[in-house]
């Protein structure tokens, strides 16, 4: 909880008195301490994504510390996989579907995952409107995994996730880090990729994997020329 009123406003590109408006709402995650409001920074971030909410570049420059290299989402991406025509007549087998698909580690206990994820939108929906979901765990380094990996999954029946958009879900942004770090950077370029309106044709067409990835690296390169 280590976010003041005026980093949430800094982030989030919004002022202070909107914060705190929000607050009043209370439909955004906040904590009172010591008489003052905190935040944590990413149910803050999925918060924001969730809701469409424009984040500000600094969003994208952590505080933690880590001699690893973060990865592109085109890279997590083409590791984690693509994969079309899933299975699932609700939330949950939907889930179980994407889960079946993952590339883990043979340590990795499948049932114990899905159980995450389905508890995991119990607590919240992680569907982001625009039929898009990010299933991922609440706390991302829970699994013993050494790299970051997205999987994008598409699904052959709509499934309601309980979106705030009301519309059912068609597609999964499966996150799976191994550190909050390397989460919030994925997550964050996600929030900005969706945004992008070719992409999301690209998506809305279930694109191949080439032009996905392709699509992918456009947008990370005009972020990258951007300096973000």
């Amino acid at each position: 909880m280590n976010l003041s009123v005026k980093d949430a406003a800094r982030l989030l590109s919004v002022s202070e008195k909107t914060i705190y408006r929000w607050i009043k709402q209370e439909i955004v995650p906040a904590y009172r301490m010591h008489e003052q409001y905190r935040f944590n920074r990413a149910e803050l971030l999925e918060w924001a994504t969730s809701r469409r909410i424009s984040m500000s570049p600094e969003v994208f420059h952590e505080p933690e510390i880590e001699s690893s290299p973060l990865p592109s989402l085109g890279e997590a991406l083409e590791a984690g996989g693509i994969f079309y025509r899933l299975g699932g007549k609700n939330r949950d087998e939907a889930l179980a579907g994407i889960v079946s698909h993952l590339r883990l580690p043979d340590e990795i206990d499948r049932d114990y995952l899905l159980q995450v994820l389905i508890a995991r939108e119990r607590l919240a929906s992680t569907a982001v409107g625009g039929r898009v979901a990010i299933p991922h765990p609440r706390s991302p380094a829970l699994l013993q995994v050494t790299r970051p990996t997205v999987t994008l999954g598409f699904l052959e029946n709509p499934v309601d996730f309980h979106s705030l958009d009301g519309q059912p879900v068609t597609t999964l942004f499966t996150l799976i880090t191994p550190t909050l770090r390397s989460h919030l950077h994925l997550l964050s370029k996600l929030g900005f990729v969706l945004k992008d309106r070719d992409f999301r044709k690209v998506l809305e067409g279930e694109g191949s994997r080439e032009e996905i990835v392709r699509a992918l690296r456009r947008i990370e390169k005009s972020l990258s020329e951007k300096g973000v």
